[in-house]
């Protein structure tokens, strides 16, 4: 049997998973697939869920809008459909910014 690589990347995610990364209830990804079109996740025989990178990047941009920003949901509605692929620039650029503050508040600690 031939090794197997360290780290194989994963193509497919379930409701589980992805509920877990936004620290959410699985109904809560449901209920936004069912207010946004952008969200369709592929569904097995079975009607298990499977997302992709892609979809939990466009959850990503719903939850930033809905969780952290406070939009309504036809607000965030109404955003993603501005040029979503621009939030999604957006909301990577704020996380970079929050990790970059994180980074430089506990060095001021550290010295003082």
């Amino acid at each position: 049997m031939k090794n197997l690589p360290d780290e194989i990347e994963k193509k497919y995610f379930t409701i589980g998973e992805v509920a877990k990364l936004f620290d959410v209830a699985p109904s809560l990804i449901r209920f936004w697939e069912t207010h946004f079109d952008v969200i369709r996740p592929r569904k097995t025989k079975n009607g298990v869920r499977q997302y992709t990178k892609k979809d939990i990047e466009k959850l990503k941009t719903i939850y930033f809008l809905v969780k952290q920003k406070g939009y309504t949901l036809q607000g965030a509605k109404e955003a993603m459909g501005e040029r979503p692929e621009a939030k999604a620039e957006m909301i990577r650029a704020i996380e970079t910014l929050e990790e970059i503050k994180g980074f430089l508040e506990n060095l001021r600690s550290k010295m003082g």
